[in-house]
C-alpha cells in the first residue's frame, strides 16, 4: 500500500516553451480542469520560468495534458532538484527507492539526456555531467537509439540571453513521461494550408484557443466570424463537431481573389471543408453559412458547447454588417470582386463595441452552462485598463492574456465561461453597468492603430533627414 501511495503522490516537472508566455498558465489550468484537477504548483513558483513543478497529479493526468498542450515541450516525473549539483545529489538520494527501482532493473535499457535552457554546452561537458551522476544505481544497459526509459538532467540558466551565468540557477533530474504537441504548429502551419485568407489564424494560437476553450470530442463548436476556418481546424483536431458563419460571401464559398502570392484567383476546391479534409477531420464538419453576426440566424435556446472566434478589427478585414441606406450614412458598397447573386444587401459599419456586446449576448443565450467563449479583443495599449474588457452577467471571466502587436497596440485573448441562464433583469443591469462605457473606446482602434504607424514613419523620416544633414553619420 505504501508503494502505491507514493506512486500517485509524485511531483512532476513541466518544461514549457518560451513563446506565447502569457498564454501558458491559462492553457495548463484549462487542461487540468478537464481532468477535474486544480493547478497546484510547487514552492517558489514563477510563472515566467520555463520549468514548473506540479503537485497532486497522476501520470495519467500528465499524459492527458501533454496529449493536447502546445505551450509545453515535455513532462517529467521529478526525482530531484536543487540550486547546485550538490543539492541535486542530496535530493536524489532522498527520493524513495521504491519509486526509482522499477526503472533501474538489469533487464531494462535507458539513456540520459542533458538539456540546458538559455545556454549551449559542448558535447564533452554534457558527458561529464552524466558521468558525475554515477551515484544513481542504474543497473540496465545504455541504449541511445531505442531505450525503454529516458531520463533528463535539466539546467536553468535564467531567461536573459545577455546575462548568462557560469553556473545554472537551478537544476532538475527526472524520468521523461511525454512530449507536448509542438509538432502541430509545424504540421498545421498556414503556409501548408489548402485554403487561406489575409487574416488566417496562426496554427499555434488556434490550438491555444481551443485548449483555453476546453474543446473536447463530440462538442459542438461555433465560430461567428469563421473566415477561412483556422479555428475550426484546431477544434476538429480534438474531436469536436464544427460550424461557423461569416458575412463575406466570397470567403464562405471559397471564390474570388486568392491570398497567396503569385495566385490571382482561388481554385474550385479551395474552401473550409477542404481544409478539414486535408487534416483528416472532414467527418466533423457540420457546415458554414453566409450570415450577419449582428442578426443571428439561430433559434432560441442552448445550442453550442463552445464559441471561439477572432472578430474583425477593421485593419485587414472591415467590420461591417447588413443594413440599408436609411440606417446609416456610413454604409458602403460591396467589394469589387463580389461574385454572388444579383441582390446585394447594403453593407454598414459594425462598431467594435457593438461586435463585443452582440457576441457576449449571443454566447449568454446559446452556450451550455459551463461552456466557454474565447475571442480576441484588440486594444490601444496606452489607454488600456481591465475595465475595458466587456462583461456579461451570465459569463465569468476566466483569463485575459496579451499578445503584443506593436509598441502601442496589442490584442488580448479573452476566455469566459457561462455560469447562468439570462434573465430579463440582466439587460437593464448591463445598460446601467459602468463597464459598458469604456467599450466605446475600442471603436477608435483602427484610427489609433494607423496613427501609431504614421508616427513611426514620420519619426523614421526625421531621423533620416537628421542623418543626411549631418553627413550620414
Amino acid at each position: 500500500m505504501a508503494i502505491h501511495y507514493s506512486r500517485i503522490c509524485l511531483q512532476y516537472l513541466i518544461h514549457l516553451a518560451h513563446d506565447n508566455v502569457d498564454f501558458r498558465l491559462p492553457e495548463i489550468r484549462s487542461l487540468l480542469s478537464l481532468r477535474g484537477k486544480p493547478f497546484d504548483p510547487g514552492e517558489n513558483f514563477k510563472e515566467k520560468s520555463p520549468f514548473w513543478r506540479l503537485n497532486g497529479l497522476s501520470e495519467e493526468d500528465v499524459n492527458s495534458i501533454m496529449a493536447r498542450t502546445v505551450c509545453a515541450k515535455s513532462a517529467f516525473e521529478l526525482w530531484g532538484h536543487g540550486r547546485t549539483h550538490s543539492e541535486l545529489r542530496n535530493s536524489l538520494l532522498k527520493y524513495p527507492t521504491e519509486n526509482m527501482s522499477p526503472f533501474l532493473q538489469k533487464d531494462s535499457t535507458y539513456k540520459i539526456n542533458v538539456y540546458t535552457f538559455n545556454k549551449t554546452l559542448e558535447f564533452e561537458d554534457r558527458i561529464k555531467k552524466i558521468d558525475a551522476m554515477e551515484y544513481l544505481s542504474f543497473e540496465g544497459r545504455v541504449n541511445l537509439r531505442n531505450p525503454k526509459h529516458i531520463f533528463c538532467l535539466l539546467e536553468d540558466y535564467g531567461t536573459d540571453p545577455n546575462d548568462i551565468p557560469d553556473e545554472p540557477l537551478y537544476i532538475y533530474f527526472g524520468r521523461w513521461i511525454a512530449d507536448g504537441q509542438r509538432e502541430l504548429i509545424r504540421s498545421h502551419s498556414v503556409k501548408k494550408r489548402h485554403f487561406i485568407g489575409n487574416t488566417s489564424m496562426d496554427a499555434g494560437l488556434s490550438f491555444i484557443m481551443a485548449n483555453h476553450a476546453r474543446v473536447k470530442a463530440h462538442d459542438l463548436v461555433y465560430d461567428p466570424f469563421v473566415g477561412t476556418g483556422s479555428l475550426l481546424v484546431a477544434c476538429s483536431h480534438f474531436g469536436a463537431y464544427v460550424c461557423g458563419t461569416d458575412i463575406d460571401y466570397n470567403t464562405i464559398h471559397g471564390i474570388g481573389k486568392a491570398s497567396r502570392k503569385n495566385q490571382k484567383w482561388r481554385g474550385p476546391d479551395e474552401n473550409i471543408r477542404a481544409n478539414l479534409r486535408q487534416y483528416g477531420s472532414e467527418k466533423l464538419y457540420v457546415d458554414v453559412l453566409v450570415s450577419d453576426a449582428s442578426k443571428p440566424i439561430w433559434r432560441d435556446g442552448v445550442l453550442f458547447d463552445t464559441i471561439i472566434t477572432d472578430p474583425p478589427y477593421g485593419i485587414r478585414e472591415s467590420t461591417r454588417r447588413t443594413g440599408s441606406q436609411k440606417d446609416s450614412v456610413n454604409s458602403v458598397k460591396p467589394s469589387e470582386d463580389y461574385v454572388g447573386d444579383s441582390h446585394v444587401p447594403v453593407s454598414m459599419a459594425y462598431h467594435l463595441s457593438d461586435i463585443f456586446t452582440d457576441l457576449l449576448n449571443f454566447s449568454a443565450h446559446h452556450l451550455v452552462i459551463g461552456g466557454r467563449l474565447v475571442y480576441w479583443l484588440p486594444i490601444y495599449r496606452p489607454e488600456y485598463c481591465e475595465e475595458m474588457v466587456p462583461l456579461n452577467a451570465c459569463l465569468r471571466l476566466v483569463s485575459n492574456c496579451e499578445q503584443t502587436l506593436s509598441s502601442h497596440t496589442s490584442r488580448r485573448l479573452i476566455t469566459m465561461e457561462k455560469i447562468k441562464e439570462p434573465e430579463e433583469t440582466d439587460v437593464l443591469a448591463h445598460l446601467s453597468d459602468p463597464h459598458f462605457s469604456p467599450y466605446q473606446g475600442h471603436n477608435a482602434f483602427r484610427e489609433k492603430y494607423f496613427s501609431g504607424i504614421s508616427k513611426r514613419t514620420l519619426t523614421g523620416k526625421e531621423e533620416t533627414n537628421k542623418m543626411a544633414a549631418n553627413g550620414g553619420e
